[in-house]
């Protein structure tokens, strides 16, 4: 848990504009700083489950505000991820690649391009006989 030094810290270095205490920036802000708290913290208590629970809880909340965050503002999210020297990870890709595929779907562009596929052009692959031993 942050003392209320740090947080205002955090608070005044990513707030979007005056009176900002709670917009998506500083709440992943803020949970950054507890995540590497908790992860010291079990660096030297391996066998504390309750603290190391409660960091996945943490880990999950800010890869929600993410999500959300890049969805809803994708500069401030690449500029947030970029100050913080978070990892962006492949999870993030394969939820824009489905995002993609649902998007196409909609507008009917996936149907086009498979049914412009010929009937004969997909064959099955033969099965390889099988060796005795």
């Amino acid at each position: 848990m942050l003392d209320k030094k740090a947080k205002e810290k955090i608070i005044k270095k990513f707030k979007t504009h005056e009176s900002d205490t709670g917009s998506t920036q500083i709440q992943v802000a803020i949970l950054t700083e507890e995540i590497k708290q908790l992860t010291d913290h079990l660096k030297q208590h391996k066998k504390d489950f309750s603290s190391r629970r409660g960091l996945l809880k943490k880990v999950t909340e800010r890869r929600k505000l993410l999500l959300y965050l890049k969805h809803e503002d994708a500069d401030g999210y690449q500029k947030l991820a970029k100050e913080l020297k978070l990892k962006i990870a492949k999870l993030f890709e394969e939820d824009d690649e489905k995002a993609r595929l649902e998007e196409l779907e909609e507008t009917g562009v996936i149907e086009a391009v498979v049914d412009e596929v010929p009937a004969g052009a997909v064959e099955a692959v033969p099965e390889e006989p099988k060796k005795e031993a």
